[in-house]
């Protein structure tokens, strides 16, 4: 951190694990072994939050998802890098300076085994970044603001993957 002023550091927040069910119960369950299996953690299942295309009810769940932060969370992006040969699109990052990327099966990362109660399953991985002072936009009482040179930008992102990932951006 010599030549790094420490509040421009670019950390993981979060990330956050999601497998879409499209409210089949038995993909959910399916989906929560897999998510503990993988992390360790007791999966959340997710509810619709209106009726949508698919055809499903208001407050019905159509999903699972895990939220990892700290060193979980490095651990378990190191691992689904994997699964997609440290390739990311530039599409992937948005404005914020977040990433997603999908694995299309968890037997494609590093050390996954194939387990046939689960089955064949790809999931979705949503990194969220933050440098520090970022606490200030959650605030609940008077939402701060985050000034626009200390935002992370989509080629902040990407230039921290590579640097901490070895991150091809393709």
């Amino acid at each position: 951190m010599s030549d790094k002023k420490s509040m421009r550091v670019i950390k993981i927040e979060k990330v956050t694990l999601n497998v879409g069910c499209g409210g089949d119960k038995n993909n959910i369950e399916r989906a929560k072994k897999l998510l503990k299996m993988l992390t360790d953690r007791t999966a959340v299942v997710t509810l619709s939050k209106r009726r949508s295309t698919f055809g499903i009810a208001k407050g019905k769940p159509v999903g699972v998802k895990v939220t990892l932060r700290g060193k979980n969370a490095e651990r378990m992006l190191k691992l689904a890098l994997t699964g997609v040969d440290n390739k990311l699109k530039v599409q992937q990052f948005d404005n914020s300076g977040n990433f997603s990327f999908g694995v299309s099966e968890y037997i494609e990362m590093a050390n996954t085994k194939y387990d046939h109660e689960i089955g064949m399953l790809g999931f979705d991985i949503t990194v969220t970044l933050e440098r520090p002072g970022f606490q200030v936009k959650k605030r609940k009482i008077k939402r701060g603001k985050i000034g626009r040179k200390h935002k992370i930008t989509a080629e902040d992102a990407m230039q921290w993957a590579r640097e901490n990932f070895n991150v091809e951006i393709v």
